[in-house]
């Protein structure tokens, strides 16, 4: 158990600073009231994750352990979807519903495309 909880614990801390980075660094590239970090980062980490996902569907190519590392820490610490859905709320709180029904579409419609992606590329392998 508490390996277990160590494992999720690294993860979470290199996937939460690694989401600190990307969208730092998004929010110099966009003026616009589209909080494109976050977008970023859950659309990526639904890729990673689906590939993860689909390497240890094989059941070889991944342990236990770096399933729980890399899945459950990694990209449960870089992904962020409370924060999406309290930045939608945000967005409907100061009027952006243009932006907030866009976040929200694109969100799920890209997300489930790149876990798709991912675990077809894992399979590939």
């Amino acid at each position: 158990m508490w390996k277990d909880f160590f494992l999720v614990g690294c993860g979470s801390f290199f996937g939460g600073g690694l989401r600190f980075l990307v969208s730092r660094s998004m929010q110099v590239v966009t003026a616009l009231p589209f909080p494109l970090g976050t977008f970023t980062v859950n659309v990526v980490g639904c890729l990673v994750i689906g590939f993860l996902s689909g390497l240890s569907w094989e059941g070889t190519l991944m342990s236990p352990s770096a399933k729980l590392l890399l899945t459950t820490g990694f990209c449960g610490g870089f992904t962020t979807f409370s924060t999406f859905m309290n930045e939608n709320g945000a967005l409907l709180r100061d009027g952006n519903y243009f932006y907030a029904a866009l976040y929200l579409a694109l969100s799920i419609f890209v997300g489930f495309l790149f876990l798709f992606i991912g675990n077809q590329l894992a399979k590939a392998l």
